[in-house]
Formats: structure tokens, C-alpha cells, sequence
């Protein structure tokens, strides 16, 4: 099933710094039987190989003019699923550890989408002391629709499934949520490796903060992301989607509308919300912050 593997990552300006470590730390991967494809968004080749210290002999996927980050990810995910079998999803500022694709090509055999633990770590690459994985005696089908582990530096895919989850909205920011929702919806095989295999950096480029301390101000931009993400999963959905987590889906993105317009849009309530999810047990994962299930009496009374 995973004969043919791709590690697919995307370079684009301010990631430079990172580029000599990441590219190091995909050399020392115990399986090197795979075909790297590199997305160019706003840089073109010869300042990304210059950045990376060598050429990594990647097949490279340029944005043409005019193109959105969905769209250049769109572009390489076409391609790669008519030439491989599966895809490695990683991101270009984090370091991969040695088993990342080992353990990835072993999860494809029994998932149609799979994504593993990572090391939480700052910019310098200093351990920060939190792993986000999957909370104890949690699946990933009970986690999704509200919250992400599937991001594009822990993920990887079956072409045959993704293909299904293809084409992806040019106006899509989230588009690892979007792609794993959409997986999700059709019923596909979702998997989650507890080992840890990325180190993945905290900085101020990442799309929303996964640790306190958080502030109304974060919350007030990630549940305007969330909202974007629910209302372009609904406006496309995929091919198949079954029923039951369609209405779950639904129903997710009514509460979260609730949660905007009661919390969000309320100062004095926001700061309440705030103060009541720092309190909460620390357990890292993606948009955790917006309306968080064990606050929802917080907004619904």
C-alpha cells in the first residue's frame, strides 16, 4: 500500500532559519526509500537551496501567480496522488526524528490517514516540556470534528484516500483540519501513533498557540479561524460523507456560532472564559481554546 512513499513539505519566506536542521533531520531518517516533493510559496528554488545548504533532490511544485497556500498545496497533493502510494505530511520548521517515516509507512498499512505525537519545542529548538498527542482512551474519530491532531508536520495519508478528499478551496487557511475533517466525514480509516516523531517549534508564525497562558485576544482569532474552517468544510462537503457526522458537524459549528456571539463578542464574559480555561488541566491540541467542551455552561446558560 506505501510502496511508492512522498514526504511532502512547503518552504516560504521567514522559514530560512530553520531549513539547514529540518533538511539534516530528514537525512537521518532510518527509511530513505521515498521521493521528496518541496512546495515554493513565494521563493523560488535557488534561495530555498541556498537556505537548505545543499539541493535536496526534490521534485519541486511552484505557486503560480495569483495562488493561495491552499492552492500551492493543492497543486503538489494533485500530483503526488497520481505518482505514490502515500504521503508524509511535514512541516519545514520543525525536525523530524529519525523513525518519523518508518513509523509513518508502518500506520499506513492499517489507516487510510495517521498522524503521530510530537515534542512541543521553541524556536531554538529547546524542549518546552509538553507533548501533543491524543488524550488517554480518546480516538481520533471521537476527537475530530472539534479539535486537530492531523497537522501538516505530523500527518500522513494513503493517495487513494486523499484523492477523495481533494480538490481544497483556494480561500482555505486551515487546510490540515479541513483535509482530516473531510476524512473524517467520509469514514475513512483514521489512525494516531502515540510515539513521538516530530519535534514541532513554538513561534510567533504558527497558526494558533497549543499552551497557556492564553488571552482574549488569541481566543478572539482562533474562533474566527474556526468559524472560517466549519463554514468551508460545510460549503464543500465531500463525496459520501456519511449522515450521522455530518449532524455532528452541524451541531459543532451552531455551538461554536453560540460561543462567538455570547463570549467572544462579550468583554467581561471573555475574560471570565479566559480565566476558566487556564484553570482547566493543560492538555495540548489544536484549537483547543474555542469553546472548550467542559466550559460550554459558560455560553449555553
Amino acid at each position: 500500500m506505501t510502496a511508492r512513499l512522498a514526504v511532502y513539505t512547503t518552504i516560504y519566506p521567514g522559514v530560512e532559519a530553520y531549513l539547514r536542521d529540518w533538511h539534516r533531520s530528514l537525512l537521518g531518517q532510518s527509511d530513505q526509500d521515498f521521493s521528496l516533493w518541496i512546495g515554493l510559496d513565494r521563493l523560488p528554488a535557488e534561495a530555498a537551496m541556498r537556505a537548505l545548504g545543499a539541493d535536496p533532490g526534490a521534485t519541486w511544485v511552484e505557486a503560480a501567480p495569483g495562488d493561495t497556500p491552499a492552492r500551492l498545496r493543492e497543486r503538489a497533493l494533485e500530483r503526488i496522488v497520481e505518482s505514490c502510494d502515500g504521503v508524509v505530511l511535514v512541516d519545514s520548521d520543525d525536525l523530524l526524528h529519525p523513525s518519523r517515516i518508518a513509523g509513518a509507512r508502518e500506520a499506513l498499512r492499517s489507516s487510510d490517514l495517521t498522524a503521530c505525537a510530537l515534542r512541543l519545542v521553541d524556536h531554538a529548538g529547546l524542549d518546552l516540556g509538553h507533548i501533543l498527542t491524543l488524550p488517554p482512551a480518546m480516538s481520533p474519530e471521537t476527537l475530530l470534528p472539534r479539535h486537530n491532531v492531523f497537522g501538516f508536520s505530523n500527518s500522513a495519508f494513503r493517495t487513494a484516500a486523499l484523492r477523495e478528499c481533494l480538490p481544497i478551496p483556494s480561500t482555505v487557511l486551515l487546510v490540515d483540519w479541513f483535509l482530516a475533517t473531510r476524512a473524517w466525514l467520509r469514514g475513512d480509516k483514521l489512525g494516531f501513533d502515540r510515539a513521538i516523531r516530530m519535534d514541532y517549534r513554538q513561534h510567533d508564525a504558527n497558526m494558533t498557540q497549543v499552551r497557556p497562558p492564553f488571552s482574549g485576544s488569541q481566543v478572539t482569532r482562533d474562533t474566527a479561524r474556526v468559524l472560517d474552517h466549519l463554514r468551508e468544510v460545510l460549503a464543500s462537503l465531500p463525496a459520501g460523507a456519511l449522515r450521522g457526522r455530518l449532524v455532528e458537524l452541524e451541531r459543532m459549528a451552531a455551538d461554536v456560532e453560540v460561543f462567538h456571539r455570547r463570549t467572544v463578542l462579550d468583554p467581561a464574559r471573555l475574560e471570565r472564559y479566559v480565566q476558566a480555561l487556564e484553570a482547566l488541566p493543560f492538555v495540548p491540541l489544536w484549537w483547543s481554546s474555542v469553546a472548550h467542551p467542559e466550559l460550554r455552561h459558560m455560553w449555553i446558560h
